[in-house]
């Protein structure tokens, strides 16, 4: 067989770089360098940052897609170039934030932005410096939660920069898109405009000095995701979810995101809410409406830790609708399951 450089260019054309959708030629990442030395080839992948997280998995990639569409006995060696070197000794984004957690789940309905409102809460009240952002563009529920949905966002200029001021309620300071938007205004946005959004509201907001900053992630995988993976170095993703077969089978799907060597974002743990159900005049008494333990088997299958389950109890909805997050009152049923919670964070993310 004899190799020739449109083989190799073909073959790279079926590889896409997740980060823009394009192929790697489109995308112009094979540089015009291809040796061909018998069934021996090389050449190189451009890169616009060391950092890049698709970096490892596009090679592979580049490799397989030779193997499988020019042969398999094709040696295949691939060097990456940077397009622009790195400045030397680049500050963090947000270096004066400690942990930047994302609060994450595999389908809609399961709770998690009650979950991280009230971790967000549970958090502050153990003495945490604590930020919170709706990183939920279309359905941004954060300012019901915490009563400031007629809060708008002010920027402010300093040394020479205009910054974004969160809304501060609860010892949280809260950022949402919410807050740029009327309330029944829907976001109708194509994913780059929501992606841009993320990135500004992150990296453009003056959240000065945290403990803890919770992204309130939208349900399943999407731009927004990655986009966040992207702009700013996690500590941790936290997973919810419900006992149901369903919504564990959809937290899969999420903890593999996280998992995928393209993101690479270490797991703190699983929460389980709506575990049991308890009334409140049977506040002893506990009901498995949507099956019973389903997360710790996930948790402990995946080897990740469980870090709280959380009783459907009806004053979690209240204070939710009421603005009013139930982990206000740390010595309620309700309110020691989030306190519990919190205290299980801490301890997780000192150990990353």
């Amino acid at each position: 067989m004899t190799l020739y450089p449109k083989l190799i260019t073909d073959a790279l054309a079926t590889v896409r770089y997740p980060g823009t959708g394009k192929n790697l030629v489109e995308a112009g990442m094979v540089e015009d360098n291809i040796r061909i030395d018998g069934m021996k080839v090389s050449f190189s992948l451009i890169f616009e940052k060391p950092t890049d997280p698709f970096m490892k998995s596009l090679i592979k990639s580049a490799e397989a897609a030779i193997h499988t569409y020019v042969s398999k006995d094709v040696e295949v060696t691939v060097t990456t170039k940077i397009l622009q070197a790195p400045k030397a000794e680049a500050e963090p984004l947000l270096p004066d934030v400690k942990n930047i957690v994302a609060i994450a789940s595999g389908k809609g309905g399961v709770g998690k932005s009650t979950v991280a409102s009230n971790l967000a809460v549970a958090l502050a009240q153990r003495g945490c410096k604590v930020g919170l952002l709706d990183a939920d563009i279309f359905g941004p529920s954060i300012p019901k939660m915490f009563l400031v949905e007629n809060e708008r966002a002010y920027a402010e200029e300093i040394d020479g920069k205009s910054w974004i001021l969160p809304v501060e309620r609860y010892g949280v300071k809260l950022l949402s898109i919410g807050f740029f938007i009327d309330p029944g205004q829907a976001a109708i946005w194509r994913g780059g405009m929501a992606s841009g959004a993320i990135k500004q509201l992150i990296g453009e907001t003056l959240w000065g000095d945290l403990d803890y900053l919770l992204i309130d992630l939208p349900p399943g995988t999407s731009d927004i995701h990655l986009t966040t993976v992207q702009t700013i170095t996690l500590t941790g993703a936290v997973i919810v979810s419900t006992p149901q077969e369903v919504a564990l089978a959809d937290a899969r799907k999420a903890i593999n995101m996280f998992q995928n060597d393209k993101v690479a974002v270490p797991i703190l743990g699983l929460v389980e809410n709506m575990a049991w159900f308890t009334p409140a005049e049977l506040p002893d008494n506990r009901y498995y409406i949507f099956g019973n333990g389903g997360c710790k088997r996930l948790a402990d299958e995946l080897g990740v830790p469980l870090l709280g389950q959380i009783p459907l109890v009806q004053s979690i909805c209240n204070g939710g609708d009421a603005g009013m997050p139930v982990a206000l009152y740390p010595n309620t049923i309700t309110g020691q399951a989030f306190m519990a919670l919190a205290d299980q964070l801490i301890t997780n993310t000192h150990k990353v």
